[in-house]
């Protein structure tokens, strides 16, 4: 019982020097309406969006469906190209994909195993 105690002061005085770390850098922000403010969303896929300053690339709040937990789920649109990468032993099949809230430009590289077993619709019109 007496190492129990000692442990769980250890933990408590652990827990309090974490507590007063983290709240050195935090402030309480107040917003209006009409107020203007960025978000960072992170689609499921993994990969952040960057904060673009070009008016026509923004995309309407209206057309991104958020979650209860703030992210979202991007969709895929079309595939628009496909590549055989050559390891040492293997090779490995990657197709190029055009996401909806998405320019070309900005389409990603993704295993054709995984886009098969999770949209398999894409590949009917290919």
């Amino acid at each position: 019982m007496e190492k129990v105690k000692i442990i769980k002061e250890r933990l408590k005085t652990a827990q309090s020097c974490q507590k007063s770390y983290s709240g050195v850098h935090r402030r309480n922000l107040e917003f209006k309406e009409d107020d203007w403010v960025f978000l960072k969303v992170y689609p499921m896929k993994g990969i952040m969006r960057k904060v673009v300053g070009d008016p026509s690339t923004i995309m309407p709040v209206e057309n991104i469906d958020v979650n209860e937990g703030l992210s979202y789920e991007e969709v895929p649109v079309a595939i628009l190209d496909r590549k055989v990468h050559k390891l040492r032993n293997k090779e490995v099949a990657s197709v190029k994909v055009l996401w909806r809230s998405q320019q070309v430009e900005e389409a990603t590289w993704e295993t054709e195993s995984e886009m098969k077993e999770k949209y398999p619709h894409l590949f009917e019109q290919v």
